[in-house]
């Protein structure tokens, strides 16, 4: 069998499949299913530093390839994460898990990853500045680089932890954001969140989900997270964690050869619940089927067309 470990911002893992935040809850409900010791990892619930309901309902929609929705980033807080889920999850995960944190200014996203900085547990620190479906903060973060820098050099100021800054899809130039926060001292580049998308019921003649827009996520934006994994892994010395639209082995081994270092699967654990154990275990025939020996040797090995 082909190897399969590969190294993200100096912490081994066993695979590069990584449930992505917002389709993985905090693990143990997923523990019910199965083995989730065999992930490489994975990103738990997008946290604030307050508890959120999130927005009204209806909020998520399926459509053709996908499924919109408008969450709004619900959680417990911060202070219930710490001291009720991880400890909840200590008990069916043995692994480092990713800390997905979100914020409303630069002193929330502070906050939050100095609190969870402090989390044995936790390995590394997603900070999302790319959420779509919440007003004031989340996308608006990501969408210069200015904002961007400003929040990753916030958050690295005071956590020791790898800080991975996850990126938004809607703008016109993703590689400025990525070397922005490159230079501000990010560890790694998580993309692509979800796209900005809309539907509207014909017969109420009103938007499918109460927020009237939401993040579009599902198969149909693979290629364009192939695209802007390639445009930013090429643009950068710091990894790259690949994700949307993912939803089989061959996805994982195209979006590496991107350059991605790590896949992350999202909606796809939402239409089926072992998604990512499926993955895991295609994984080896994929990589046969391929003539691929060892995952890390692939990583950005995208062969272009050449001109002749």
């Amino acid at each position: 069998m082909g190897e399969m470990k590969v190294t993200l911002c100096g912490i081994e893992l066993d695979n590069p499949v990584i449930p992505a935040s917002g389709t993985f809850g905090y693990g143990y409900e997923f523990a019910e299913l199965y083995d989730i010791n065999m992930l490489g990892t994975f990103s738990f619930k997008g946290t604030t530093k307050d508890p959120r309901f999130g927005n009204p309902t209806p909020r998520i929609a399926e459509c053709p390839s996908g499924m919109i929705n408008a969450v709004g980033l619900q959680n417990p807080g911060v202070e219930a994460v710490i001291g009720k889920e991880l400890p909840r999850l200590a008990k069916c995960f043995h692994k480092k898990v990713m800390a997905n944190v979100s914020g409303f200014s630069v002193e929330d996203y502070v906050y939050t990853c100095e609190k969870l900085d402090k989390c044995e547990q936790v390995g590394w620190l997603e900070v999302n500045v790319s959420c779509p479906n919440v007003h004031g903060g989340g996308m608006s973060f990501g969408t210069s680089p200015e904002a961007a820098a400003e929040v990753t050099r916030a958050v690295k100021a005071v956590t020791t932890k790898p800080v991975i800054v996850k990126l938004s899809p809607n703008v016109t130039d993703i590689v400025s954001i990525a070397k922005a926060c490159e230079a501000a001292g990010a560890d790694g580049i998580s993309l692509i969140n979800t796209l900005l998308g809309m539907r509207i019921d014909l017969r109420t003649r009103k938007p499918v989900i109460a927020n009237t827009m939401g993040g579009f996520s599902g198969s149909a934006i693979f290629p364009v997270a192939v695209r802007m994994v390639y445009q930013v892994a090429h643009a950068v010395k710091i990894p790259v964690v690949g994700m949307g639209g993912v939803s089989t082995a061959e996805d994982v081994i195209e979006m590496m050869m991107a350059g991605a270092t790590a896949v992350e699967v999202g909606a796809a654990n939402l239409i089926n619940p072992y998604a990512c154990r499926d993955i895991i275990r295609d994984l080896p025939a994929a990589m046969e089927k391929y003539k691929i020996e060892n995952l890390h040797d692939i990583i950005g090995d995208v062969r272009l067309w050449e001109k002749t």
